[in-house]
């Protein structure tokens, strides 16, 4: 009725479409070749032509696959078949540019796979990388097997093409452009490599390195060094096929898959590092520091997977459920708006998401929350177009692209608009059967004299569900099917049990509606009708319209976005401090009543009566205590991972994997803490690069926590941790101290080699590589890196100081050290520094002979003496962990002090900026309110370059703005959960507390 010759077309596609999946050009023809050319012209529908063009009651004609024409003439060329759209609205389908499709799943490797001897080396003895996570030769073409099954729910929520890879390893290889048709992989492959892939995980490598971030950031970086190496005379010496397929693959786009913010972060700074202008994957956080973002301008693909609810019915479930999580669930739908709205590039994926049927939902929501529906329509069709290079053949229904399009029966972006049909390359695919029918809505339905209410209702206005009511609200028990314009109808009687049936038959007019006959519950004849009643504006929909718009009142974006985030990030100011105590760490000692007055983040006047401009704030020290910041020469606080497991880990960075949402953070900032090492911890005697920070709570980006022009150090252990014997990883090298002892030999002899092979080249043949692992360990030689070690006792700290002589270096510091009591002559001949525990003992057998007056006997003998943490918990409390000094040792006031603030600034090499009060050092200060070597005192104030991170009044505040942003969020999940959605059980998350020996990894 509704299409011409409908039945026969579909016939013919149907054999069309099964033939055509195997009519290559190469395939041998058994019977007779069917060259009918797929001809049809989609008439009387609105042509969503691109995202900003679209032509209402117009025709889209295509032909052998591609598109022929778009115009209004509604005529039919000769030729065609004709399908009659009419009221139907026709897209061009879907890319998703980030997909897994057709791809052999990935067996990911075993956390524990490095406890195997056979898994040090790389397990594949083909000529490829020497790291089983370097995957550059993965071809996904050769890979791609076909799914009916996932291709049909992909067509189902309007996606025609793919860009598919394996998502294994850190380089992954190389991508194909694929169609969501039906055949064999031939027809369905549109493009052989198209991009090139990266991400931060190892994937199936069962090799021991890299297990962690910082790792994964180190491995990626090594090989574009080593690929440029080998381009440039490498390839001489040996034959690396996966390099050889990196660099053939640098020209492509780049896409970088991400597994958080962070990730999308780091990933861009390798990308600054070697100019690679990556497309990234992101996870739906964006909104979350939109600032940053802007930094690098990413091109950026994001999935639209919204997290659940969570179930807070229970008050202690409520009290457990992370804070950040909450505040995800509510503005995740928000992402997109927030994206469009500062001008970000940005396409939409259906991958990352649990169940592909909720895509269509989570788009809608998106534009609920003002993603603008071009911009949503681009975002699934233009720019991943662009992104992968098909702008020619794909995105747009203009005249010679390729015929991918799908009918819906309504506006997409509404809920009314359900795809009815997928076309890829000129094949139909039918999602549901439809006519050009709106049959929603309310009908008077008239039997002889009674009357009734017909109500027909669902998301198909074609094949409504059908219901008739008493009084348009009592519900009758109904029974109706409609079938070429052909109504049968039965419903019952009354609201009795079993009541008897009356049973109508009967067929619908021009106008849509109904009339016949049948028999009412006597057996009797009676004529009936059905008329459609006139849409009129419904107060219900209007109400419940209402209650959403009020339910989507939305909280605030907060910095860090993290419990004790706040709205806006904390401002610099010029402060005047007045009438504290203040302990200089300087010549002058403690001044009583004294004023200090701080500009643009420095220390500019010290001194009484100091006078300000009006813009001054001025804070009031009386009875208060003034200090310089503590500084935590060892810490591991604010960091995704601590320990990589390569002997020498020297070429990973802490930096890659600084957490500034870490909450420990605030903590710190609670008990004094202005800045700290962040180091690696201690599985291997040459450990990672450490990050010197300032504790800016509220800067999201970490390249800002960063302290300026800080040394560059890098970790080094000795002892029980190193060597790991008693531990599941007890195949790795070294097994005893004489192991240690013999990497550090060998990793300085060959970076002594190293560093005069660059220094002595003169252009002439192969560059030397460049080794990330041997550059740091140079770079000490040089005097141009600074070690941390982490040591116990004695003899292994003699050895190290040998060591040392022997190749011209020094260890800067010897951390945790509480047998540094033994050895305090030598550190000093050596010029070593010491930062070390306060009196912790006996939870080793190393630690056996520590004693309480290990920091107050070394510093007697002229070594800088450091009080470190290790530990978040003691982090806060630095300044009773030196106090301890002055118990157990009578060690002076001021001293003790200088163990947690000036001490450890001479150790980092940052003394010149922090760790006193001294005119023209940067405004990093605590002003306590009681005696800074008290148990009982408290920061009232914690400044970093002038900044007032932490107050106690504003920390009264934002206890009680997270209270009621809590009780918010939970009233609004548990009205979301009674609506429907599907909730998740509350799973606290967990801060892992890290320590130097810990192997918890990203």
């Amino acid at each position: 009725m509704i299409r011409l010759n409908s039945l026969l077309s579909v016939v013919l596609l149907l054999i069309c479409t099964c033939f055509n999946a195997l009519a290559q050009e190469t395939f041998t023809i058994n019977g007779v070749r069917d060259d009918r050319s797929n001809y049809y012209a989609i008439t009387n529908a609105t042509i969503h032509i691109s995202p900003s063009e679209k032509l209402e009651n117009a025709t889209l004609v295509i032909k052998e696959g591609k598109i022929v024409s778009v115009n209004k003439s509604n005529a039919v060329p000769k030729g065609a078949a004709e399908i009659n759209a009419k009221g139907k609205h026709v897209y061009a389908s879907f890319i998703d540019a980030n997909s897994h499709y057709g791809m052999p799943g990935v067996k990911k490797g075993s956390f524990w796979s490095w406890t195997k001897p056979e898994n040090i080396g790389p397990q594949n003895p083909k000529a490829y990388n020497a790291n089983d996570a370097i995957r550059a030769n993965n071809n996904a073409a050769e890979l791609f097997k076909s799914d009916d099954k996932k291709a049909e729910a992909m067509r189902k929520i309007g996606f025609g093409s793919a860009l598919t890879y394996l998502p294994d390893g850190v380089a992954r290889g190389t991508s194909a452009l694929i169609t969501f048709g039906k055949g064999r992989a031939n027809t369905l492959i549109l493009e052989n490599q198209v991009g090139a892939h990266y991400a931060f995980d190892k994937g199936s490598s069962a090799q021991m390195y890299p297990v962690s971030t910082m790792g994964y950031v180190a491995l990626l970086r090594q090989t574009y060094y080593d690929a440029q190496w080998y381009a440039e005379g490498g390839k001489e010496k040996f034959t690396d096929l996966t390099l050889e397929a990196f660099n053939a693959t640098q020209s492509f786009p780049q896409f970088f898959d991400t597994k958080d913010l962070f990730d999308l972060e780091r990933a861009a700074k390798v990308g600054k590092e070697f100019n690679k202008k990556y497309i990234y994957v992101g996870n739906g956080d964006e909104y979350q520091d939109l600032t940053t973002l802007k930094q690098f301008q990413p091109s950026l693909i994001i999935p639209i997977s919204y997290p659940q609810p969570i179930n807070v019915v229970d008050p202690i479930d409520a009290m457990n459920a992370p804070f950040s999580e909450m505040k995800h669930w509510e503005l995740a739908p928000s992402n997109l708006a927030m994206l469009e709205k500062e001008g970000f590039t940005f396409a939409i994926t259906a991958s990352k998401l649990d169940s592909k049927t909720s895509f269509l939902k989570n788009l809608r929501l998106a534009v609920e929350r003002g993603l603008s529906e071009e911009k949503a329509l681009e975002a699934l069709t233009v720019t991943p177009a662009q992104y992968i290079n098909a702008s020619s053949r794909l995105g747009t229904l203009e005249p010679g692209k390729i015929a991918n399009f799908i009918i819906t029966s309504d506006n997409i972006f509404s809920k009314k608009g359900k795809v009815l049909e997928n076309w890829i390359r000129g094949h139909q695919f039918v999602i549901e059967k439809w006519t050009n029918e709106d049959l929603i809505g309310n009908y008077a339905l008239k039997v002889n004299s009674s009357t009734y209410t017909l109500k027909a209702s669902g998301d198909n206005p074609s094949a409504p569900k059908w219901n008739v009511s008493i009084n348009d609200s009592t519900k009758l028990d109904t029974k109706a099917t409609l079938h070429q314009g052909m109504m049968t109808l039965a419903f019952a009687g009354d609201t009795t049990k079993n009541a008897p049936k009356i049973r109508l038959s009967g067929w619908a007019d021009q106008n849509g509606n109904f009339s016949g006959e049948g028999k009412d519950t006597k057996g009797e004849w009676v004529k009936w009708t059905a008329v459609k009643a006139v849409a009129s504006s419904d107060k219900k929909e209007d109400q419940k319209k209402d209650k959403e718009e009020k339910a989507n009142v939305l909280g605030d974006v907060i910095y860090p976005f993290s419990a004790y985030g706040s709205k806006e990030i904390a401002k610099q100011e010029d402060i005047l401090i007045t009438g504290a105590t203040v302990w200089t760490n300087e010549n002058e000692g403690v001044l009583e009543n004294t004023d200090v007055l701080i500009k643009e983040g420095k220390i500019v006047k010290i001194g009484q009566g100091l006078k300000a401009s009006k813009k001054t704030r001025v804070i009031d020290g009386k009875g208060k205590h003034l200090t310089a910041g503590i500084i935590d020469e060892h810490s591991h606080i604010a960091l995704f991972s601590v320990n990589d497991v390569a002997v020498m880990s020297s070429m990973v960075r802490m930096e890659d994997v600084v957490n500034p949402n870490d909450v420990d953070i605030y903590r710190q900032l609670a008990g004094g803490v202005t800045s700290a090492q962040l180091l690696h911890g201690s599985a291997n005697p040459i450990g990672g690069q450490s990050a010197i920070v300032k504790m800016k709570w509220g800067h999201t980006n970490p390249e800002e926590l960063l302290f300026p022009n800080a040394k560059p150090f890098i970790k080094f252990a000795l002892g029980e941790n190193v060597k790991r014997s008693s531990w599941p990883m007890s195949h790795r090298f070294p097994q005893t101290r004489m192991g240690v002892e013999a990497v550090y030999n060998d990793g300085f002899a060959r970076a002594r080699a190293y560093d005069k092979a660059h220094k002595e080249y003169a252009g002439q043949g192969p560059k030397p590589r460049k080794d990330l692992q041997l550059e740091a360990l140079a770079q000490i030689l040089n005097d141009e890196r600074f070690i941390s070690c982490h040591s116990y006792v004695q003899s292994e700290i003699n050895m190290l100081m040998k060591v040392a002589d022997s190749f011209d270096f020094r260890v800067n510091t010897f951390t945790h050290i509480l047998e540094g009591y033994k050895v305090a002559d030598k550190m000093k001949e050596h010029g070593a520094g010491a930062s070390t525990f306060s009196d912790w003992w006996a939870y080793k057998f190393e630690v056996y002979e520590a004693i309480p007056q290990n920091a107050a006997l070394m510093t007697s003998q002229g070594v800088t003496v450091a009080i470190n943490s290790d530990d978040s918990e003691m982090g806060r409390r630095l300044n009773q962990e030196a106090a301890k000094s002055v118990k157990y040792a009578d060690m002076s006031e001021e001293e003790a002090l200088k163990m947690v603030t000036l001490n450890p600034a001479k150790l980092l090499q940052i003394d010149d900026q922090v760790g006193s009060i001294k005119v023209g050092k940067s405004a990093d200060v605590v002003l306590w309110t009681d005696h800074p070597l008290s148990i009982y005192a408290k920061s009232a104030y914690t400044l970093v370059d002038g900044t007032v991170y932490f107050s106690l009044e504003n920390d009264e505040q934002l206890k009680k703005e997270m209270t009621a942003e809590r009780a918010r969020l939970v009233a609004k999940m548990q009205e979301a959960i009674k609506n429907g959605a599907k909730p998740k059980d509350v799973a606290p998350k967990i801060n892992h507390h890290m320590h130097c020996d810990h192997l918890h990894l990203d």
